[in-house]
C-alpha cells in the first residue's frame, strides 16, 4: 500500500503556510513536507525522521524540492539540527505521530501482526532494544505494566504470564505470527467475536511504545519546538491514539492557560500569562476514513503562539 499522508488538507490549512521557515519533525515519506515545500519560494522547510528507509523515500520525493534540508533524527534532537541549520526561529512546526502505514506494510519491521516478520518494532536504530527483546526478558510484571499502560489492555495480566510460561517451555518467542497467535488463543471467544479489532492490536501497540519510548519523548520535543516558534507561529500534531492525544492536548491546554491562583486570592500572584491559543480539534472525514482505514483515529491539534 502507498503511503498516504493524513488530515493533508487540513495540515496544510493549521499550518497557514506563508514563505517562512517550516519544520516537518516526522517527515516519513514526504506526504505533508512536500505540499508545504511546494509553497516556500525563498521559506525553508527542515525534515527529521528516525527511520532511515523512510527518509531516504522522502529524499526521492523531494528531489524537485531546492528548499528543504532532511535529517536522520529522532525529533528530540530537534534543537541540534536547527542550530545545525543555523535557524532560530520557526513560523510552525508539524508532529505526525505514530507508526506509519509505510512502516505497518513492511513485515519484516515487526510491526504488523497480519503478516509474519521478526518482532523488531524499532522506528530507527537508536531504539536500544526490540520488541522481541523486551517480550523474552522481562518478567510478567513488567510485560503486564507495558501492556497495560501502553496499550490499555483489560487482559494484561493474562498476556503477560501467557508470554513467560511459553518462552519457558517453548524457547524465545521471535515472530509477530507466534505472539499475535498466543493473544488471540487466549482470548475468550465471546470477546473476540465483539471487538472490531484483532485481540493483539492493543499489546502490538504497547510493545511498540515500550520500544521507541513514544510517550516519552513527546513532552519534550512538544516544548522545543513551541520555544523555537515565532510570535503567531503554529504548532500542529497528528496523533492516532488516546495516550499519545491526551498528552498533546495537557500540553496547549497548559501553553493556553493563564492564571492558575486559587480562586479566593483577591489578585494573580502567580503572574501566569497565556502563551498561546488552542483552535479546535479536527478529525478525519468520513470521505477520508473510506479512502484511507487507518486515518479513523486521527485527531489534529493546533497551536498558536501569541
Amino acid at each position: 500500500m502507498n503511503h498516504i499522508p493524513v488530515l493533508l488538507r487540513e495540515a496544510l490549512q493549521a499550518l497557514s503556510v506563508v514563505d517562512g521557515i517550516y519544520l516537518d519533525a516526522t517527515v516519513g515519506a514526504g506526504g505533508h513536507a512536500g505540499k508545504i515545500a511546494s509553497r516556500l519560494s525563498s521559506g525553508r522547510l527542515i525534515g527529521l525522521d528516525r527511520d532511515p528507509h523512510a527518509l531516504e523515500l522522502a529524499r526521492q520525493a523531494l528531489l524537485p524540492c531546492k528548499n528543504v534540508s532532511l535529517h536522520l533524527a529522532n525529533f528530540t534532537d530537534l534543537e541540534r539540527v536547527l542550530d545545525q541549520e543555523q535557524i532560530g526561529a520557526l513560523d510552525g512546526a508539524l508532529f505526525d505521530l505514530g507508526v506509519s502505514s509505510m512502516q505497518l506494510d513492511q513485515p519484516q519491521r515487526g510491526f504488523s501482526f497480519r503478516a509474519e516478520g521478526f518482532l523488531d518494532m524499532r522506528m530507527g536504530p537508536d531504539a536500544p532494544r526490540t520488541a522481541a527483546d523486551l517480550v523474552n526478558h522481562l518478567d510478567s510484571s513488567e510485560l503486564e505494566q507495558i501492556i497495560r499502560a501502553y496499550g490499555e489492555e483489560r487482559f494484561s495480566r493474562k498476556i503477560a504470564q501467557a508470554i513467560v510460561a511459553h518462552r519457558q517451555r517453548h524457547g524465545p518467542m521471535t515472530t509477530t505470527k507466534q505472539l499475535a497467535q498466543l493473544i488471540e488463543d487466549i482470548t475468550p471467544a465471546a470477546v473476540r467475536r465483539g471487538s472490531k479489532i484483532h485481540p493483539a492490536t492493543r499489546t502490538f501497540q504497547a510493545l511498540r511504545i515500550a520500544v521507541n519510548d513514544e510517550l516519552g519523548a513527546i513532552p519534550m520535543a512538544l516544548e522545543a519546538a513551541f520555544q523555537r516558534l515565532k510570535p503567531g507561529g503554529r504548532l500542529v500534531v497528528i496523533a492516532f491514539h488516546s495516550l499519545e492525544d491526551r498528552l498533546v492536548k495537557e500540553f496547549m491546554r497548559g501553553k493556553a492557560t493563564g492564571c492558575t491562583c486559587p480562586p479566593g486570592l483577591p489578585q494573580c500572584v502567580c503572574g501566569k500569562k497565556p502563551q498561546a491559543k488552542v483552535f479546535r480539534l479536527i478529525k478525519s472525514s468520513p470521505a477520508e476514513i473510506e479512502k484511507n482505514p487507518r486515518s479513523r483515529s486521527a485527531r489534529l491539534r493546533t497551536l498558536e503562539k501569541v
